[in-house]
C-alpha cells in the first residue's frame, strides 16, 4: 500500500497548576482560539474544545507522525508563554504537570465533543476530581486513589 490512512482522536484534559481559577470567560475567549492554533501549528485540528476556570478539555486529531507527549508539551509551553507575554492575563497563570490523553473512537466522537462544550454544565453536578476518576476508569489506567490530584 503506498498510502497512509489514518483517523486518530484523542481527548486530552489538562489543568492550571494547584488548579486555580484562572481560566475566566474573558481569557477563556482567548485562550481556547490560541490552543487551536498550536494544535494546528503541531499539524493537528481540534474537532471540540471546552473546559472550567481551572482546566481544558481538547478533541483532536493528530497524524501518525506527530507525537502526542510533544504536542502536549508544545500547547503548554507555547501557550504558558502567551499568557506571560500579554497584558491583563493572569500572571501566576501555568499549567499543571502532566495530562490525560484519551483515545477516540470515531463512533464516539460526536459524543465526546458533546461532552466536552457542555463541561459547565456536566460540573454542576460533578466535581473536576470525580471526573478525572470516572476517566481513568473508563480507560481502564490505573491510579492510586489516594494519591493527590495537585
Amino acid at each position: 500500500m503506498s498510502h497512509t490512512f489514518s483517523h486518530l482522536l484523542f481527548h486530552l484534559v489538562f489543568s492550571t497548576q494547584y488548579r486555580m481559577h484562572l481560566i475566566v470567560p474573558e481569557f477563556r475567549d482567548e485562550l481556547h482560539p490560541y490552543l487551536e492554533g498550536i494544535v494546528r501549528n503541531e499539524g493537528g485540528s481540534v474537532m471540540a474544545i471546552g473546559g472550567m476556570p481551572d482546566h481544558v478539555h481538547l478533541l483532536v486529531r493528530l497524524k501518525p507522525s506527530v507525537c502526542l507527549s510533544d504536542t502536549l508539551r508544545s500547547i503548554k509551553a507555547n501557550s504558558s508563554r502567551w499568557v506571560h507575554e500579554r497584558a491583563g492575563l493572569p500572571r501566576e497563570f501555568a499549567w499543571q504537570e502532566g495530562y490525560g490523553a484519551f483515545s477516540v473512537s470515531q463512533s464516539s466522537a460526536a459524543s465526546v465533543a458533546h461532552y466536552i462544550q457542555t463541561q459547565e454544565k456536566h460540573h454542576r453536578r460533578r466535581s473536576f476530581e470525580e471526573e478525572w476518576v470516572t476517566l481513568l476508569q473508563r480507560h481502564g489506567i490505573e491510579f492510586d486513589p489516594a494519591a493527590p490530584f495537585g
